[in-house]
């Protein structure tokens, strides 16, 4: 019975994202709480729950998206051990002692980070559980296995990396757009971790006179400002665009310029105030963000799926759409070209900022494909099933440019990691082009002169 019900539980991937090499703590801080102070939590936890469920939900409900998620309830997230991400603790014994061990049994040794490795922010569901797992990938060791993970207590739907948390060092941090309107930062660098470094957004309350801050709806997309590091751009499910100052916590400005849910964001490289955006409305816009209301549009033959400057052209981006095209667009002189790329939605789109000409998709019909673009036209060149079921997401390295990255919902296959090199077609198409020197970080400006 318990092998049918294993056999039977979800265990797919929602969403990587790629870590810079050397972006890491070499030595992660970890958290370690005696047992007192782990069962003060469970406490303090359990008579949190107790207070929300008995407390009247002032807030509506979200209606049930294209997703097809059950509906969320709109509560205050400061009252909710949900909202703290450890709402696993309350379901201990009240005698939680034998829970928790004084022994440190960690492998020292794995625990380091090093110079060579790149992190992969990995958003993991499994049965009833979701979680942020931080997998470790050395390409010189050809080593890839899970460093530590954190019990998320949402569904996560997008990752966006960031080093920014106000008054604080730069850091290591990922931001989660989840089923919920908060969008939570952890830090990366925390081991044990059990509540979020700071939070954005918060459910309103007619009882308490309290207004709401932020979407009121799932957030399907997340990008931070490389340039302006205390900005963050959020995209919802309640059609808006939301670019928060993380100094505050705050939105600073509200950009209503869609019909349907905004899918993906993506800030320019080198115009720190240009911002990408595509809607289900089947829409794409450029906004500048200095002055949101007047911006550029264009047409799609489906919903946004996916949506990414060109990082070698700055002029254009590339989008995919739920009817499986992909399309290239100037943002002078319209559309470029556009081909049937895949049978089912683009959930992925990468583009390579080393290799000129290199793209690759992938799709919920099993496929990842790789492409050859040039200024006029794009060619397919290999496809290749890595047996992951239903493909949900795709990333490139930032410092490899042929090592994917991607997930899906096969529960005995569901993530990988491949050097697109080792396809003798890639290899071969690929192989003799001049690849671009990657610009250091808070370098980009560099590239606007050469």
């Amino acid at each position: 019975m318990e092998e049918a019900e294993a056999e039977n539980r979800v265990n797919f991937i929602t969403c990587v994202k790629w870590v810079k090499k050397g972006i890491a703590k070499n030595q992660p801080e970890k958290v370690q709480l005696s047992k007192q102070e782990l069962i003060q939590v469970i406490k303090d936890t359990k008579k949190k729950l107790r207070v929300s469920n008995e407390a009247t939900n002032d807030g509506q409900s979200s209606t049930q998206d294209a997703y097809g998620f059950d509906n969320y309830d709109d509560e205050d997230d400061e009252n909710t051990a949900q909202a703290l991400g450890i709402s696993s603790l309350a379901e201990l014994a009240n005698d939680a002692e034998d829970n928790f061990s004084e022994s440190d049994d960690s492998d020292k040794e794995d625990e380091i980070v090093k110079s060579t490795d790149n992190l992969i922010l990995v958003g993991h569901v499994e049965g009833d559980a979701s979680s942020l797992e931080i997998y470790i990938y050395n390409e010189e060791e050809e080593s890839l296995y899970v460093h530590h993970d954190i019990l998320l207590p949402a569904f996560p739907l997008c990752f966006e990396w960031l080093n920014y948390e106000p008054n604080a060092p730069k850091g290591n941090y990922c931001a989660i757009g989840s089923m919920t309107p908060i969008i939570q930062i952890w830090d990366l660098d925390v081991i044990n971790c059990i509540e979020p470094a700071f939070c954005l957004g918060k459910s309103g309350s007619v009882k308490k006179n309290r207004p709401q801050v932020g979407h009121k709806d799932a957030v399907l997309a997340l990008a931070w400002n490389k340039t302006y590091e205390h900005v963050l751009a959020s995209g919802s499910v309640d059609k808006t665009i939301l670019l928060w100052d993380l100094e505050s916590k705050t939105p600073s400005t509200t950009i209503k310029a869609f019909t349907d849910k905004v899918q993906c964001l993506q800030w320019h490289q080198l115009e720190a105030q240009t911002l990408l955006a595509g809607s289900s409305d089947k829409r794409a816009k450029v906004f500048d963000c200095r002055t949101p209301d007047p911006h550029q549009t264009w047409e799609l033959n489906g919903e946004a799926e996916t949506l990414v400057w060109n990082p070698l052209q700055p002029f254009t981006f590339f989008a995919g759409t739920d009817v499986g095209s992909i399309h290239c667009f100037d943002c002078r002189k319209g559309q470029v070209w556009s081909t049937q790329a895949h049978d089912k939605e683009v959930t992925g789109l990468v583009v390579s900022a080393q290799c000129p000409g290199l793209l690759v998709t992938s799709s919920p019909d099993g496929t990842v494909k790789v492409w050859d673009y040039n200024e006029s036209e794009v060619a397919f060149v290999y496809e290749k099933n890595f047996n992951l079921g239903t493909i949900q997401c795709l990333d490139l390295s930032p410092d490899s440019p042929f090592v994917i990255a991607a997930g899906g919902d096969n529960k005995s296959n569901n993530f990988v990691v491949h050097d697109l090199r080792n396809i003798d077609v890639v290899k071969h198409k690929f192989g003799e082009r001049q690849l671009v020197e990657l610009v250091p970080e808070g370098n980009e400006e560099s590239m606007n002169s050469t």
